[in-house]
């Protein structure tokens, strides 16, 4: 999974990022067509009112798809048309990533992450999943929101007083969101996305997922294998990892990224640590964290947690390899900042995917990700050794974002849509992208989903660092254009330079 916790709501995350108090067990496997489905959805578009060269719609869809004649809500979705109309292919969609970030966002305000190429031929598509932006979003009470406990739990006092306040929180987002809470796992948004496609008038779909959006378009692709005319999974996810492996290899993606950060800072002229041991000088600042001695320099009066600093800090920086040097004066200023005049302890919006009922920002999209993934610990000592496998892992960087995942899901109800192993019937080839050194999906992931697609998937590798890569590679563009454009499906094992 993709903690793409990077922003407010409408966004995610952590990353991105849940706990399904009463939805039905499903699986990953083909969903039958249902004789009683209802009619054909309809969509009809108005220009988009604070984005005219967009259009806007909401597709009526229901609340619990095992009750399709039941309560219904209105996902909010939008298009951008394609602006050579004769040469048109037909709609593309995108699936965002987060868990939590704004698909109708990135058509009405991020059209331009598309190349102008696929804006040409296809009319781009998105949505905001459920419990997202204008899509039934996620509220919980703002006061409630800010009262969250450190997220890093140092004994079983603290680890007790977050599972009980991850209780009072999944109760009190259900009551304010009401009972599409209790429907937010993937598989619904499955659901939603082939009621979607029918509206479009697609006989089959055409989709490019990012992030948390691959395992969408993973669990798609396993309900619907012959629906799909060409999918690309961009930073991919691997919904087979259980909680350990899960961590695991999200520690050794942020410590593998921010060794690349290093050695570009070693030679880079305008690094203002090239002749510094930035390893060392990370590792004291977690140090200093630890203590409560670390201060956030734009706000010296506050302390910065473990978790601030490793995740909000750092990681998140990461993301994106034009954000180095910013990095690297963040990471100056950090060990130049005095002690803290008086800590106010951890921030409880460090990005996020819900409003809360008076503004806040819940740090992970709890009914979304804990719905999708069994990761709570089963008690404070196997947390403990959590905690241990993460600083072996990651030494520089032991508090990554996915950390916040057994925190808040602790004693949530078993998982609706909890990981397996995918299984998709032979059919279009899906093309997977991900970057070699990608601090939140690591390439390890991307190999083990071309294996488990059985010869239906085909891994792009872009050689450089980034949580994605179609956007920081004229190659890694070019690529997935001419497959999802022309259905040119690259040979195995291709890659693309680092630009």
């Amino acid at each position: 999974m993709t903690f793409h916790l990077v922003r407010p709501l409408a966004a995610v995350a952590i990353a991105v990022m849940i706990a399904s108090l009463s939805a039905p067990a499903a699986t990953a496997a083909a969903l039958p067509e249902r004789s009683d489905r209802p009619p054909t959805p309809h969509l009809d578009w108005t220009p988009c009112p604070d984005a005219p060269d967009a259009d806007c719609a909401t597709l009526e869809v229901p609340v619990d798809w095992s009750q399709p004649k039941g309560e219904t809500f209105e996902l909010a979705v939008a298009r951008h048309r394609a602006t050579d109309p004769d040469a048109r292919v037909g709609a593309m969609v995108f699936g965002p990533g987060g868990p939590g970030d704004s698909g109708v966002e990135r058509i009405t305000t991020g059209i331009d992450r598309f190349s102008e190429r696929l804006q040409a031929r296809f009319d781009i598509v998105s949505f905001d999943p459920r419990g997202v932006g204008a899509s039934s979003p996620l509220r919980c009470s703002a006061d409630l929101v800010a009262q969250m406990p450190p997220v890093v739990m140092r004994d079983e006092t603290a680890f007790e007083s977050m599972r009980t306040f991850a209780g009072r929180l999944r109760a009190d987002c259900r009551e304010h969101t009401g009972p599409v809470y209790e429907h937010m796992s993937t598989l619904d948004t499955v659901r939603d996305l082939e009621a979607l496609r029918r509206a479009l008038g697609e006989p089959r779909l055409t989709f490019h997922g990012s992030s948390y959006g691959t395992l969408l378009g993973q669990q798609y692709a396993a309900a619907h294998p012959h629906r799909v005319r060409a999918m690309v999974l961009e930073s991919v996810n691997d919904h087979s990892l259980g909680a350990r492996r899960f961590l695991d290899g999200s520690a050794r993606a942020a410590q593998d990224t921010f060794d690349e950060f290093v050695t570009w800072c070693h030679r880079d002229q305008e690094c203002p640590l090239r002749d510094s041991d930035v390893n060392a000088l990370l590792r004291d600042l977690v140090q200093r964290a630890e203590r409560g001695e670390l201060s956030d320099p734009d706000d010296p009066h506050r302390a910065l947690t473990p978790y601030d600093l490793t995740f909000t800090e750092v990681q998140r920086r990461l993301y994106d390899p034009e954000r180095r040097p910013e990095l690297a004066a963040r990471l100056a200023a950090l060990a130049a900042a005095p002690e803290p005049t008086a800590g106010t302890g951890e921030r409880a919006g460090q990005g996020g995917a819900g409003e809360g009922s008076a503004g806040a920002v819940i740090p992970l999209p709890i009914p979304i990700f804990c719905n999708d993934w069994e990761m709570q610990p089963s008690s404070y000592a196997d947390y403990e050794r959590t905690l241990e496998r993460m600083r072996d892992r990651a030494p520089d960087l032991p508090y990554p974002g996915a950390l916040i995942a057994p925190a808040l899901c602790l004693g949530a109800p078993p998982a609706a849509n909890p990981q397996r192993p995918i299984d998709v019937a032979p059919g279009a080839p899906i093309l997977l992208v991900n970057s070699r050194h990608d601090p939140a999906t690591p390439h390890a992931w991307a190999q083990s989903l071309e294996r488990k697609l059985r010869g239906r998937g085909v891994l792009l590798t872009y050689e450089g660092s980034g949580h994605g890569a179609y956007t920081s590679s004229p190659c890694v563009e070019r690529i997935v254009d001419a497959y999802l454009i022309d259905g040119e499906v690259p040979p195995r094992n291709a890659s693309c330079p680092t630009t």
